[in-house]
């Protein structure tokens, strides 16, 4: 059954790609890009489901600029973004080839082409090793290497990365898909196919409620739990509300044990990385592609 939130979600989604693109230019700062995102997002009603990622070549996720980020848009840059209305989600990224690379554009097409197919196979039912094994045939066959151990995931309120995975390989999982929302997000890389940890990205998860004896941080542990609930943030938003006393906070709460900051993820080998992804609301009579007009 169609969810309304959702699709309005996705709706909003598609407005913001749409008008994104053309402002994206070799030289643009990304926390202009990023900002611009996430107030069109706010503009059309819509709250920002975690903080944009702008990730470039190597960098493959979880790279969001900082309050006073100076650095600006190159390479082949990964644009990944969400929306949340009240919970209901939808996610999508798109890959920019800033260099008037062939590489990068032929990356690109991998991963878009990868996207399409899986998207051309899912329903109901369909085991998720199958969804891998399209996402990885594409991807190899465009003389590129899926990354493995990044995946698409379930959906749920107030939860980017619920319950079933999606392979973005062949993983010979029996695991079947349930009505439910999908993003499917395959990464392709002219690397080994495998992300490690990086630097940290300044995108945090609350985990822990418990006390914590800092005023300042009680003050900004209560402003994340009524305004980001079980979702990603970062430190630029935080700034934004409390100044930079906001980034002494966030050390005292990572240090408590109350938030997660996660890492960058860069690819092993440093290959060049891009990303493609779409929502899909799959239900007991087909699916809708909840981020795209197409």
């Amino acid at each position: 059954m169609e969810d309304k939130g959702i699709i309005l979600a996705g709706k909003i989604a598609q407005e913001v790609r749409e008008d994104i693109k053309p402002f994206i230019k070799k030289g643009i700062p990304l926390l202009e890009i990023a900002k611009k995102i996430e107030s069109k997002i706010h503009e059309l009603g819509g709250k920002p489901a975690f903080p944009t990622n702008l990730s470039i070549n190597e960098i493959a996720a979880h790279c969001t600029p900082t309050a006073d980020d100076k650095t600006i848009a190159q390479g082949l840059l990964k644009v990944d973004f969400g929306i949340h209305l009240d919970g209901k989600i939808s996610d999508t990224a798109f890959s920019v080839d800033l260099e008037n690379s062939e590489e990068n554009k032929k990356l690109i097409e991998a991963s878009e082409k990868a996207l399409e197919n899986a998207i051309k196979i899912l329903k109901k039912d369909i085991e998720v090793s199958e969804i891998g094994k399209i996402i990885q045939e594409t991807i190899e066959s465009k003389g590129f290497s899926p990354i493995i151990n990044l995946s698409g995931h379930e959906i749920n309120d107030y939860d980017l990365h619920a319950g079933l995975t999606i392979p973005n390989f062949d993983n010979r999982k029996i695991e079947k898909l349930s009505p439910g929302l999908y993003a499917i997000e395959p990464f392709a890389t002219s690397g080994v196919g495998k992300v490690r940890d990086g630097k940290p990205s300044g995108i945090y998860q609350l985990t822990n409620s418990k006390n914590i004896r800092s005023p300042l941080a009680r003050e900004v542990l209560e402003f994340i739990a009524e305004e980001y609930s079980t979702l990603p943030f970062c430190s630029r938003w935080l700034v934004k509300k409390f100044g930079n006393r906001a980034l002494l906070a966030l050390n005292q709460l990572e240090q408590n044990g109350n938030i997660h900051q996660y890492a960058q993820l860069v690819e092993a080998n440093r290959g060049i990385v891009s990303q493609a992804e779409h929502t899909i609301l799959v239900d007991e009579d087909g699916k809708i592609i909840v981020t795209t007009r197409d």
